[in-house]
């Protein structure tokens, strides 16, 4: 497997070895021409770029081997953005059969050039094509093909006069292609070999783990990674490790508790953060926040508010909704204006969000005319509603036996927004069609529902048989709730 080939790469070497990169490196590959290299070298060097490419391919048409192309690429290495053309014109043409030793070499020569963007690209291509490549009956899987492209780039490092920071983007190309145990073993090999990825690439590891495998697997790796001596909850933070987290760190850790509803782990953390002089920034205040808003402990969210004030920390659009929709979810609808009157004092612009919980804060306590402005100016902005909200909206009204005025917003909200209604607001607006008796706009918007691939359930059909008996038109309503059961049947059996 490839573990144990890159285990034979990077563990044994002896303790008393200063450790070096170029312990990692090998002996280039022979010429099997001593014309060609130089030959195409003076080529791409020195030809005009329009006709190098016709040149190169009238004296080659052959094309290169992957050791010829990289011993060239070596040639050109000062020049990443002619490396690359030529590796994008051999591939075009078919003039090469790349493996991991030519996509090794251009990563790396891409990598010292600082055209990171590139570089990333070639290594997912190198993982995807290439990953696969190994000793005669070897057999990888696909969670170890990341872990074949990390020991080729590890073998030509040095040769190439590469930089550590090559194995951050390899790792930050295995997080984007959820290649999450191939980056953690990678980051333990280098770590035990004294190389330390980028706080920035742990902290992109950390949130992958959190978001895929759970906030407590992220926390574990987040340890192991930094070297913490001590687990969630417990006191006397230790380091054993030479570099240590910062804010962005922290600030992972607790979005990934509080997305996991762990809401005593933020406020760990949060203790922690305090513990290691770690400053908090805006987005930490917001995360806290977010946490006691949810709980309802405004009182605890008002006091970090002033906290965070207090200590000159800025709060931005995300920290103004945070106090914003904790007040509105509680009813304080009145607090919650003032939030938003002084988000407009400091010139900070609303955002979508803001409206939603304002909305949705003024049909809490009943207030739909103010939910209705608030909604009017939402859509001045051009701002589009989500379905909770819009639901939320079209409940409020119906609520106030103001149906009509609801449909007329949904309506609106199509016409402006292209605005796709829920199958839950259908039902809302026909249960209150029917109440009010208003029984063949109820059909008409019964049919729209159907239309869009809604089907009508057992609410809908004991809203239209309420309506009919109300008009005394017990024939029709008998023969829905024939309707409504054949229907349920048929729904069962299939």
């Amino acid at each position: 497997m490839a573990i144990s080939i890159l285990n034979r790469f990077l563990f044994p070497i002896p303790k008393h070895k200063p450790f070096s990169l170029s312990s990692f490196s090998s002996s280039p590959a022979s010429d099997q021409s001593n014309s060609l290299i130089p030959t195409v070298v003076s080529v791409l060097t020195h030809h005009r770029s329009k006709s190098r490419w016709n040149y190169l391919r009238s004296i080659y048409p052959d094309g290169f081997d992957p050791t010829q192309f990289s011993q060239i690429s070596l040639q050109l290495k000062n020049n990443p953005h002619l490396v690359l053309r030529f590796f994008l014109w051999t591939q075009t043409k078919s003039l090469c059969d790349h493996n991991l030793l030519s996509y090794s070499t251009t990563i790396h020569i891409l990598a010292r050039g600082r055209l990171k963007g590139q570089a990333q690209i070639l290594m997912k291509d190198a993982i995807r094509l290439h990953g696969s490549e190994g000793h005669e009956g070897e057999d990888f899987d696909l969670e170890s093909k990341p872990l074949k492209v990390f020991e080729s780039l590890v073998k030509t490092y040095t040769q190439c006069g590469s930089a550590p920071f090559v194995f951050d983007l390899l790792l930050k190309a295995c997080l984007e292609s959820k290649k999450i145990d191939p980056s953690i073993q990678i980051v333990r090999m280098l770590m035990s070999r004294g190389i330390s990825p980028r706080v920035n690439t742990c902290n992109c590891l950390i949130r992958q783990v959190s978001l895929c495998r759970g906030a407590h697997a992220g926390y574990a790796i987040y340890r192991e990674v930094f070297g913490l001596d001590c687990g969630i909850g417990e006191q006397n933070v230790k380091w054993v490790s030479r570099f240590r987290p910062n804010v962005q760190t922290l600030n992972t850790l607790m979005v990934g508790f509080y997305q996991d509803g762990l809401v005593e782990n933020v406020k760990e953390i949060w203790d922690q953060m305090k513990e290691l002089n770690c400053n908090p920034d805006g987005y930490s205040y917001s995360i806290l926040m977010a946490a006691y808003c949810d709980e309802g402990k405004m009182d605890e969210a008002e006091d970090s508010w002033n906290e965070m004030v207090a200590k000159k920390v800025e709060p931005d659009v995300v920290a103004y909704n945070t106090m914003i929709g904790g007040f509105c979810r509680i009813g304080e609808i009145e607090r919650a204006e003032e939030f938003f009157r002084e988000m407009a004092l400091n010139g900070i612009e609303s955002s979508t969000t803001t409206y939603e919980h304002l909305i949705n804060g003024y049909c809490k306590i009943g207030n739909v005319e103010s939910s209705k402005l608030v909604y009017e100016d939402m859509r001045r902005k051009d701002f589009r509603p989500n379905a909770s909200t819009m639901e939320a909206l079209v409940r409020g009204f119906c609520d106030k036996n103001r149906v009509l005025e609801a449909l007329e917003i949904l309506n609106g909200a199509i016409r402006h927004f292209d605005y796709c209604p829920t199958g839950k607001s259908y039902e809302i607006l026909i249960t209150g069609l029917c109440q009010e008796g208003k029984m063949e706009e109820a059909l008409k918007l019964q049919a729209k529902m159907v239309g869009k691939g809604f089907k009508p359930n057992s609410e809908i059909y004991n809203a239209f048989i309420c309506g009919y008996m109300k008009q005394g038109n017990i024939e029709v309503a008998d023969l829905l709730r024939k309707e409504m059961v054949e229907t349920q049947m048929c729904r069962k059996e299939g």
